[in-house]
């Protein structure tokens, strides 16, 4: 007989699906909650705005917001040329998430409020916002810019901007398309690119031929980049018969008829898939002239002024988002027998991201400044703006995908997958130096004003010199920029501008960051104790307090 042992107890086992060693979600969460952007909103004029920016912030990291990001990207917007009876409508279908973000940042005053606002700083508190608000999705921040940036250009015709800036500076939100003057608030978009030229503005073949009536043409031809198709207003270029000019295009006609504009498809592009961005036909769509003609670049420049700003904000709202998300991982990941944050490696890198990602946010909010003041009629300040945001637009919006691409690889594989939101992060950032104007066109931009505006570089080193005597480095940086600016041509325009970013941002945090701060980035962007990638900081760099300042640990 075979005997039959006693059976032990049964040991209790874990699961195997039982989660650790897992960070908890990071929603809800502050979005406002940077030092160098309050300070920042405090210096530069708005610090009456930093209540409402508290409140924006918890509600940007709200678990809610942040789900309104992820599906606006999931279901992306959707053509429809013809109804269902044969009927050219050519509308664009968006998750509700899309309108949930769009009601919200109009009502904020993301996009054309602070023309109506006389308080100084206003367009600083509108950058603080989109600092803020950019937290939840990147796309949406695209038609809110353009309406923004539409205002001062439709100011070129002040019979048009009297009947239309009203409503591009509500706070409505009115997503149906009808007669603009029966709606309670406009969007505006621009059409400036073709297929044949891209920048090279110049080269456009869209006609634009008078009709009987004063100021108004009907347009022929293909526009290649037209995002947001569903505005209501468009600033687009032409030739006319005087020369390249700028027409504003309504989807609505004022008899309520649609007027020609012809979505021929939505481009399928790497990021910002929230946002349509689309190819449309013009055939005798009717168009009223804004400025005089053969004006048109010189009109519509005032626009890209603007979104080329907000280039610079999206770029640094990326960088501070990417970062909180890597803090946020690391604080609660733990390996090799401690948490990832009290790694000494993970917190160079940490600390290299974070010094970035306050020079970018430090610098946004300096032109912004430089823009309220230029409004308000500051000439030093216009001067200033006029190069230093095609010196930030080209540099800040360069640093974007790099430092994305390090704040994802904190995660490691959980940044690779898409449930992170790091991926989303990480589409959205090349975007951006390419959007009005690629890094060439805004170098090039740089020495133009250096070469026809030479009140710009005295306004450059001027404010270069508020910072003069306090870190030897920086003043050997600016000393060797003098020479190179009258010597530079276009083989190192990208190099000079470098160096021209790198010596503002500087400048800006010697003046209002912490020593530690400024130190640190003096030494590594400067001084050329650096590597080649984020992580390298040398060796007495103030680990420890640039990390306190970024990423407080709030639990």
């Amino acid at each position: 007989m075979v005997s039959i042992p006693a059976q032990s107890p049964p040991q209790p086992q874990s699961g195997t699906h039982d989660v650790t060693n897992q960070p908890p979600p990071l929603a809800p969460y502050d979005a406002s909650d940077d030092a160098a952007l309050l300070e920042g909103l405090r210096r530069e004029g708005a610090g009456w705005a930093e209540e409402n920016l508290r409140r924006l912030g918890a509600r940007a990291g709200s678990a809610q917001a942040q789900e309104w990001g992820e599906l606006a990207n999931r279901y992306e917007p959707v053509l429809r040329t013809h109804d269902r009876y044969g009927h050219r409508v050519d509308e664009v279908d968006f998750h509700p998430s899309w309108h949930h973000l769009m009601r919200n940042a109009v009502a904020e005053g993301l996009a054309g409020a602070p023309w109506a606002d006389d308080r100084p700083g206003a367009h600083v508190a509108r950058t603080a916002g989109g600092l803020v608000w950019g937290h939840t999705e990147a796309g949406h921040g695209c038609p809110t810019s353009m309406t923004y940036a539409a205002v001062p250009a439709l100011r070129a015709q002040p019979e048009l901007a009297k009947v239309y800036e009203p409503l591009l500076t509500s706070r409505e939100y009115d997503p149906e398309l009808r007669v603009p003057t029966d709606k309670p608030g406009l969007l505006a978009g621009m059409g400036m690119t073709e297929k044949q030229g891209g920048s090279d503005v110049r080269t456009n073949t869209t006609t634009a031929t008078p009709t009987g009536e004063p100021g108004v043409y009907t347009l022929r031809g293909h526009k290649w980049f037209t995002s947001a198709p569903m505005c209501d207003v468009f600033l687009v270029l032409a030739q006319a018969p005087g020369g390249l000019s700028c027409f504003l295009v309504p989807r609505v006609l004022p008899d309520g008829s649609r007027n020609a504009f012809r979505i021929q498809r939505l481009k399928d592009k790497l990021g910002n898939r929230s946002n349509a961005s689309s190819e449309p036909e013009f055939d005798g769509t009717v168009a009223w002239l804004v400025g005089p003609e053969g004006r048109g670049v010189k009109t519509i420049i005032e626009m890209v002024n603007c979104t080329r700003l907000d280039c610079v904000m999206a770029s640094a709202t990326l960088m501070r988002k990417t970062l909180v998300e890597a803090g946020h991982h690391a604080r609660h990941r733990g390996a090799f027998g401690a948490r990832l944050i009290d790694q000494p490696l993970m917190r160079n890198v940490l600390a290299d991201l974070a010094l970035e990602s306050e020079a970018a946010t430090t610098l946004t909010l300096r032109l912004a400044g430089a823009a309220d003041r230029a409004v308000r009629g500051d000439a030093g300040e216009r001067a200033f703006r006029r190069i230093a945001t095609a010196v930030g637009k080209y540099w800040v919006t360069k640093r974007g995908p790099a430092f994305t691409a390090e704040a994802l690889e904190c995660l490691g594989g959980n940044g690779y997958v898409e449930g992170s939101g790091m991926p989303r992060h990480y589409r959205e950032a090349p975007l951006l130096s390419i959007w009005e104007g690629s890094g060439n066109v805004n170098a090039l931009d740089v020495l133009r004003a250096l070469g026809r505006e030479p009140d710009t570089a005295e306004a450059l080193f001027a404010e270069l010199a508020l910072a003069r005597g306090a870190d030897a480095r920086l003043d050997a940086t600016v000393a060797a920029l003098k020479d190179e600016v009258a010597g530079t041509d276009q083989v190192g325009a990208r190099r000079l501008v470098e160096r021209m970013a790198l010596a503002l941002q500087a400048s800006l945090l010697v003046r209002h960051a912490p020593h530690p701060v400024a130190d640190a980035f003096c030494a590594s962007r400067l001084g050329g104790d650096w590597g080649h990638a984020f992580g390298t900081l040398p060796a007495g760099a103030g680990l420890d307090a640039i990390l306190e300042r970024a990423l407080p640990d709030r639990n």
